[in-house]
């Protein structure tokens, strides 16, 4: 035990190896099932046709695809990378697209690219399949608070924690969980701490989010995905995300479950909403 205060000390200047990415497998699989069980038969047939060879034809089996290409196609990966999110450098939650997403360079304006070559039948068949494979992964992503804040931390990347876990963690981080302890980052407690910890599968866990009710939709005037950012960040400060200590546990967990839930729940809606529009005619 008198190792512990060192190993904390250790720990919490520790950096996780390589940035975090949104939602773990498991939170992008769920958004990519839960949507697929409410796409119209139309959209259903245009999402087969589009995923027609994939190693796995289905949403879910594509929603890690943008974060995969780190490993498959780094330069494309390096290109995108922008893509997966926004962040608010004038603080607020009143996104400037001219300062904040230059170029269309976010996680705002690659939804609303992506969609528009989804929804375009005279695209070329490989460019609306990847872009189909971006609009899920990207739904996901900016539903997941870290991705859309407004803090100069990277979405709580540098944002160092230390937790007390069973639970060991992904592979790349591996080395860095000690005696029962992992040093990572606030970002990482959100891609896969707060879901993991339910302890469910892919199956188990859509088939639990899918029979609760449809959480609420705020409406806003602004285009979805810039709403949908915003209500991102305007959640990490009207739910407490940033803990006031960096060493938690799972009681952090088990606090933040439920909103991660809905997070997820509401994306894989939109994410059902904007595809069967793009794609149901």
């Amino acid at each position: 035990m008198r190792r512990f205060p060192l190993l904390l000390t250790f720990l919490l200047t520790l950096l996780a190896t390589g940035p975090a990415l949104a939602w773990s497998a498991l939170g992008h699989r769920m958004v990519g099932e839960l949507a697929q069980r409410h796409l119209e038969p139309a959209a259903q047939a245009e999402v087969a046709a589009l995923l027609a060879g994939e190693p796995d034809p289905s949403l879910a089996g594509v929603a890690t695809w943008a974060d995969d290409l780190r490993a498959t196609e780094s330069d494309r990966f390096k290109t995108t990378a922008p893509w997966h999110y926004i962040n608010a450098q004038g603080g607020g939650c009143s996104y400037d697209l001219a300062r904040d997403c230059p170029g269309g360079n976010c996680v705002v304006g690659a939804i609303e690219a992506q969609l528009a070559i989804l929804a375009d039948r005279g695209q070329p068949l490989q460019a609306r399949r990847d872009a189909l494979k971006f609009v899920v992964h990207f739904v996901g992503d900016i539903h997941q608070p870290m991705h859309a804040g407004n803090r100069p931390d990277r979405g709580g990347n540098n944002f160092q924690v230390s937790l007390r876990t069973p639970m060991k963690p992904e592979a790349y981080a591996l080395k860095n969980y000690v005696d029962g302890v992992m040093g990572t980052n606030l970002h990482s407690i959100w891609d896969y701490y707060v879901l993991a910890g339910r302890g469910l599968a892919l199956g188990a866990y859509s088939d639990r989010l899918d029979a609760l009710p449809w959480p609420p939709m705020p409406k806003d005037s602004l285009s979805p995905p810039l709403a949908w950012a915003r209500e991102s960040c305007r959640l990490i400060e009207a739910r407490g995300l940033y803990p006031v200590q960096h060493i938690m546990d799972h009681a952090y967990l088990d606090a933040m479950r439920p909103l991660a839930e809905q997070r997820i729940r509401q994306a894989a809606w939109r994410l059902a909403t904007v595809l069967n529009a793009a794609l149901g005619r």
